[in-house]
């Protein structure tokens, strides 16, 4: 399900949460995608521990404008990332990220977005495709930061939720660069199927 491709050709069946998930019809391609599945979950546990790779080390790393230490002042998130709706729903903001220069390995890209806390503080070298990344309709870091504003939390991130979001941009790097693998195995498990379904439906 995390197949760029597989989200791309089965995005009505997800939208309606009635995936088709292809079986794969050999023992070899099942184990190949299982493992490939395990991969997945890992990067999509927080519990799990990640170590990022050599390359993804700088992908979000936070940076206080002017150089320095963020004290717990800097550390509020006041960047408009979200909003109290009606009653207790929390609505999304447009929030604040700034274009920048960047030269990501594979299918990561040449776009990067800084994303601000506030006018201070940022995660920098971000990944367009990570930035942007969805899960279940909704941008995964984005969604987060929506509950997080000051004036909802009423505090300020502690060092460790900082830390945090930088582990998910870097671990939705390490997924990002899976997606040729995990298109390549989709394409496998699934073409038995298209050409039975062609077979029957000529």
């Amino acid at each position: 399900m995390h197949s760029p491709v597989y989200a791309l050709e089965n995005r009505g069946a997800l939208r309606q949460d009635w995936p088709r998930i292809p079986l794969p019809p050999t023992l070899e391609q099942l184990r190949n995608s299982a493992e490939l599945g395990r991969q997945v979950a890992a990067l999509l546990d927080p519990v799990v521990a990640f170590a990022p790779a050599a390359e993804l080390r700088s992908i979000g790393q936070v940076t206080k404008r002017g150089g320095g230490v963020p004290d717990d002042e800097d550390r509020r998130v006041t960047a408009n990332w979200g909003h109290r709706g009606q009653g207790e729903t929390v609505m999304p903001g447009r929030g604040r990220t700034e274009a920048v220069a960047a030269d990501f390995p594979g299918e990561l890209g040449k776009e990067a977005v800084r994303v601000f806390l506030n006018d201070d503080l940022f995660w920098d070298s971000v990944p367009r495709r990570v930035w942007e990344y969805s899960l279940g309709g909704y941008q995964v870091v984005k969604k987060w930061l929506s509950y997080r504003e000051f004036k909802l939390l009423d505090r300020e991130l502690s060092v460790q939720e900082v830390r945090y979001v930088t582990a998910m941009f870097q671990r939705i790097a390490a997924l990002v660069l899976l997606s040729e693998e995990l298109d390549a195995s989709y394409r496998l498990v699934s073409a038995p199927v298209l050409a039975a379904a062609a077979e029957v439906n000529p």
